[in-house]
């Protein structure tokens, strides 16, 4: 099993970049592939990105292409979802999540593992 600790989140203008990092702790860590998730209020959790156990492979939904980025560092127990060109539509609580499964998946019930949580929103 592993425990998953998100930080990076805050308030952030229209157009700006946010760096989310999620720590593990687990010795396994690098036997999972690893996810990303948002929701905001009233909504369901969505796929944003995941990435295989070894970072050969990433898989990202259509509304954040081009603009997020998901990355690992297993060396350091580390996922990350660097956040460009932010939008009002990008607010959200952001997940991230671990999968035991031996194929990339993008439906929150294929994820074993949750993150707190992080919060992303908009600068008055």
């Amino acid at each position: 099993q592993v425990q998953l600790v998100e930080s990076g989140g805050g308030l952030v203008q229209a157009g700006g970049s946010l760096r989310l990092s999620c720590a593990a702790s687990g010795r396994t860590f690098n036997s999972y592939h690893m996810g990303w998730f948002r929701q905001a209020p009233g909504k369901v959790r969505d796929f944003v990105a995941a990435i295989t156990w070894d970072g050969g492979s990433t898989d990202y939904a259509e509304s954040v292409k081009g603009r997020f980025t998901i990355s690992r560092d297993n060396a350091k127990n580390a996922v990350y979802l660097q956040m460009n060109s932010l939008n009002p539509e990008d607010a959200a609580v952001y997940y991230c999540a671990a999968s035991t499964g031996w194929r990339v998946r993008t439906r929150p019930l294929d994820y074993n593992y949750w993150g707190q949580g992080a919060q992303v929103a908009d600068s008055p």
